[in-house]
Formats: structure tokens, C-alpha cells, sequence
């Protein structure tokens, strides 16, 4: 017999419910920075039960319904899967690339969020099959170094799930261009993810552009390390106030 939503504690239904808010409107930032078009593309996330956020036993997560266009979608709408995929709630059948988001979540613990698009800039450096360089100071800061090129991979199975995480595993690019695709991203919750989404795409047009220009100039390995450790550790409201913190104590 099939688990659903009923079976689960009030807790857990209760952060389904907050999280499917979250999901629902994280999809309209989508549209919002041009990263899609019609129904495609996707944002997933797991559902957190603690108040700091932290995944729970549940392991749940929400997800877009498939071939919904973005005007239809509700909180309501979205759905809720297992880690392997299964439909736990939700009158509709999940996208498409549920089985790939899954994976994600199964084999890399630390994701709390999934993103999918195709936007026309990553999708090209996708095509091309060719990684977007680190020459730019907001690559470093976001993505520690190049924005790598996944393997080719169908839909309708865990390949894509396969690819992405074999390809960021050991890496800081917390996106890849799956090669003939376009671009996956992952994040400590949706937010971020989307947040990857969008860097990417502002990124792959940038480097474009500066190639019809001339080459762009590398950037070297120690200052993308300097760029990266100092955006990811220092940089922000929450890093400013860790550190008053630590000095107040």
C-alpha cells in the first residue's frame, strides 16, 4: 500500500504545507528573470520540519506539477514526492524531471533545494558542451571557478540525477550545464538554488558578450579562491552579524 500525506504527523503536514507556499512562489521568480519559457523548467525543495531549517525524517520534498503553465500554479497546485520520487500528495503528476531532483536529494544530503531551467544563454554554453570560464569576479564569488558541463543524459529516469550530482560532488559550482540540456542548480533551500539560476544565466550572457569582444582574461586560480572564501564566509547580513557576535561574546 501506497504511503500519502495522511500518514505522515502533524508536524510534517504542517511544513509541507509552508513549503509548498515557499515553492509556489519561488516559480514565479522564474518568468521574473526570463529563465523559462511556457511550462518548462522546474524548482524543487525539501521539506524542513525544524525551525532552523533542517531537513526532515520525513524526507519529502515539493515540486512543480508537470506541463502546468506559471499563471496556473497555486500552493496548492504543487506536489509532494518521496526521495525516490513517489507521488505522496497532489492531484496532478509531478514534472518530468522529478526522478532527477530525487536523485539529487537521495546522494547529496546537504541540498535543500533544486532548480531547472532553460535559459537561452546557459542552454547555449550547454549545446556547445563547453564550460563557462571564471573570468569574472562574480563567478568566483558564486561558483568558486568554471561553470561545468554535465553529461548527456535522457529524461524520464535518474540519469540526469546521475550526471548532476557525479559532476558536483567534489565540486564548489553549485550549478552544471548538462550537456544538450541546459542548466541545474542546488542550494541549502530553493531560494538559493533559483538565486544559482539566475547567476548563471547573467553570467553565460556576460562571457558571451565579452567573447565577441576578444578573449576574456582568466582569472588566476588564488584570487578565485581568495573571491570565493571571502563571499562565501564574510560577505552578507548573516556573516556581519556572526561576527559581532563572536566579538561581543
Amino acid at each position: 500500500m501506497s504511503t500519502t500525506l495522511a500518514d505522515y504527523p502533524a508536524e510534517v503536514r504542517d511544513a509541507v504545507a509552508r513549503t509548498r507556499e515557499v515553492v509556489s512562489a519561488l516559480h514565479a521568480e522564474l518568468p521574473r528573470w526570463e529563465l523559462i519559457v511556457w511550462t518548462a523548467g522546474n524548482v524543487s525543495q525539501r521539506v524542513p520540519v525544524a525551525p532552523d531549517g533542517a531537513p526532515s525524517d520525513a524526507d519529502l520534498f515539493v515540486i512543480k506539477p508537470s506541463g502546468v503553465t506559471y499563471d496556473e500554479l497555486t500552493p496548492e497546485s504543487m506536489v509532494v514526492c518521496d526521495l525516490d520520487g513517489n507521488l505522496v500528495d497532489g492531484t496532478r503528476s509531478p514534472s518530468s524531471d522529478t526522478a532527477a531532483h530525487a536523485y539529487v536529494y537521495r546522494h547529496m544530503p546537504h541540498v535543500g533545494g533544486v532548480v531547472h531551467t532553460h535559459s537561452t544563454y546557459a542552454t547555449a554554453w550547454a549545446a556547445r558542451a563547453e564550460p563557462v570560464p571564471c573570468v569574472l569576479t562574480m563567478m568566483a564569488d558564486e561558483f568558486g571557478g568554471d561553470i561545468p558541463i554535465g553529461p548527456f543524459a535522457l529524461i524520464g529516469d535518474d540519469s540526469i540525477g546521475r550526471g548532476i550530482v557525479e559532476t558536483l560532488r567534489d565540486s564548489r559550482s553549485p550549478a552544471v550545464l548538462m550537456r544538450n540540456h541546459g542548466p541545474f542548480t542546488i542550494g541549502r533551500d530553493g531560494k538559493a538554488a533559483v538565486k544559482a539560476a539566475a547567476m548563471v544565466e547573467e553570467v553565460a550572457r556576460t562571457v558571451h558578450i565579452s567573447r565577441q569582444l576578444g578573449e576574456p582574461l582568466p582569472i588566476p586560480q588564488e584570487q578565485i579562491d581568495s573571491l570565493y572564501a571571502r563571499y562565501q564566509n564574510v560577505y552578507g547580513q548573516s556573516a556581519a552579524a556572526t561576527t559581532t557576535k563572536e566579538q561581543d561574546a
